[in-house]
């Protein structure tokens, strides 16, 4: 897409006549007050790099940007969204477009999407709105914010290991057949082939018998190795091993299958279960390269996982810095507004996100004073880390004790024991203290051992309270001084009631991710790849942001369900 980008147009007087006259009739519609309240949002000099200065003067990058997230506030197609600038009143107004302007095709969407991500843009548009509200006080640095995660499934059909070595071998026939056309019908058996080969996996029903399941399973890995060895044979073009889905064949080949090559000929098998390589690495579509399988709370996923951030002030302490202006309209406490989102591979764990959330909230100078969390995103190490690296405070709750002594509530656990650190000591309940203090690695992880002298466990009363050993002393494992304190601190503190009801913050990202899922349609990616998935996320959150100012402007409690909001929606739009 070359274009010259044009400057935003003031709102022509007839389209503001004529849009304000017929909003006048029923709720004043999102898009144009996005428009009243926030002016140009998206400056097209923000996104200069990625767009050439030559050629026909072309849509405007910022006015596409808009769109797109007007669009996810409908859950809209492109063809719909570009049907909606070509006849909506409301988007002809926040676009500054005369009432016939015929708008644009709707592949001019998908363009500006490719051109943001190859230039590495995803997070613009959501970095250019945080800023417009830091400025007028509605987001800051400080304050509470919250974090969860949630399961997108992939643009693409989940398929079993059969059917997935054989959609990937036709993939690459396919994409062979478009590139080189007469080698492929010289170097494979075409007829034979078109008719195994020629349909999409989906369409039709592999045999129920095991035995015949695991025959097409070879013969599909005779053939993909057979296809392999004709791209690299040496009077093969070279540019025909580079195209990508050879590439995946060659990789979902290796995961799959292996080749004993013998005096006798070659010799296919498919590989056992225990041999395929760990779920982050290994391919699950190929179409979509960057899906994973996932797990999470007992639910199997082919996709990605979404890390939302939002925040979640109770008090009306957004004030706006000194001499700047706030957002008219609103009343009460400002909308709980998205500060962050992060998409990964469906096998990132969240203990994995903590570090780089807070450092995407750092960049924007959005860090919390306390950030809540459940108990995936946090561990002693990442409660003192956080609270070191970014001065942040993690609310949420640790795993508990898990000797045996305080699972079964009975006898004496770590906590029965005194602690001198500056001694290296511990004592018991008895008063005895240990004669052994050594730190050690434990499963990757730093500890500290402490020992017992067996000679004076042995006769105690009450050893059998104490130790299963039959022979040694008590023993204890401590993490390091300052993240064990912090661990026993945040133990003691999470059995307060008190504290539990401030926890009960956290639950409230819970509303955003069903708002997310419900209203722009976050459950199953709209496109292929980790990168236009992430860039999707964050025109979501936009979205969202932008339906939470709307009714806060108005005066509206926060609409939390795509029904509600549609219902407003359908309102304006009779109007």
């Amino acid at each position: 897409m070359s274009m010259q980008p044009r400057p935003w147009p003031k709102v022509p007087e007839l389209t503001a006549q004529v849009a304000r006259a017929v909003a006048a009739r029923g709720p004043y519609p999102l898009a144009m007050r996005v428009r009243d309240e926030l002016g140009e949002l998206f400056s097209d000099a923000e996104f200069a790099e990625a767009f050439e200065a030559r050629g026909r003067p072309g849509w405007s990058p910022g006015q596409l940007a808009l769109v797109t997230v007007l669009q996810f506030t409908e859950n809209l197609t492109d063809r719909a969204a570009a049907h909606r600038v070509r006849y909506g009143m409301d988007l002809k107004y926040a676009l500054g477009l005369e009432l016939d302007d015929p708008g644009f095709d709707a592949s001019v969407l998908s363009e500006f999407r490719t051109r943001l991500v190859e230039h590495g843009m995803e997070e613009k548009v959501l970095d250019l709105l945080l800023t417009a509200l830091k400025d007028r006080g509605l987001v800051k640095a400080g304050g509470k914010q919250r974090t969860d995660s949630t399961r997108v499934l992939a643009a693409v059909r989940d398929l079993n290991r059969l059917e997935l070595a054989g959609e990937t071998l036709r993939a690459a026939l396919e994409a062979l057949a478009c590139a080189a056309p007469d080698w492929l019908a010289e170097a494979v058996p075409v007829r034979e082939w078109a008719e195994r080969y020629g349909p999409r996996i989906h369409s039709w029903h592999p045999p129920a018998s095991t035995s015949r399941r695991e025959e097409m399973a070879l013969a599909y890995g005779r053939d993909g190795f057979a296809l392999l060895e004709a791209v690299h044979a040496p009077d093969a073009p070279a540019w025909l091993r580079e195209l990508p889905a050879v590439q995946v064949l060659r990789t979902m080949w290796v995961q799959n299958y292996h080749r004993t090559v013998t005096e006798a000929g070659a010799e296919v098998k498919r590989r056992e279960s225990k041999d395929l390589p760990p779920s982050r690495m290994r391919l699950a579509s190929p179409y979509d390269t960057d899906a994973r399988y996932g797990l999470k709370q007992g639910s199997w996923w082919t996709g990605y996982k979404v890390h939302i951030s939002e925040s979640c002030d109770e008090t009306d302490d957004h004030d706006a810095p000194t001499g700047q202006a706030t957002i008219s309209g609103g009343d009460g406490t400002p909308p709980h507004l998205i500060t962050s989102i992060a998409t990964t591979d469906a096998t990132v764990t969240d203990a994995e996100m903590t570090e780089p959330v807070h450092h995407k909230l750092a960049g924007r100078g959005l860090l919390p004073a306390e950030h809540f969390l459940d108990s995936g995103y946090a561990s002693a190490e990442l409660i003192v880390g956080m609270k070191k690296s970014f001065g942040v405070t993690l609310v949420t709750p640790v795993l508990l004790n898990s000797s045996p002594q305080a699972r079964a509530g009975a006898g004496f656990d770590r906590n029965a024991f005194t602690i001198d650190w500056d001694k290296r000591q511990a004592t018991c309940p008895r008063g005895d203290t240990s004669t052994w203090w050594s730190p050690a690695t434990q499963r990757g992880t730093k500890a500290i051992v402490i020992k017992f002298d067996k000679e004076t466990c042995r006769p105690c009363p009450v050893r059998d309270k104490c130790t299963r050993s039959k022979t040694g002393g008590r023993t204890l494992s401590l993490q390091p001084r300052e993240v064990q304190e912090v661990l026993d601190h945040a133990r003691l503190q999470q059995s307060d009631e008190q504290w539990r009801a401030r926890y009960a913050t956290r639950a409230g990202v819970e509303g955003t991710i069903h708002q997310a899922v419900a209203v722009t349609g976050m459950r199953r990616a709209r496109y292929l790849g980790l990168q236009k998935t992430h860039l999707e996320h964050i025109f979501s959150a936009v979205a969202l942001n932008l339906i939470r100012l709307d009714a806060w402007w108005n005066g509206h409690s926060l609409d939390r369900t795509r029904a509600s909001h549609l219902a407003r929606l359908d309102l304006s739009l009779a109007a």
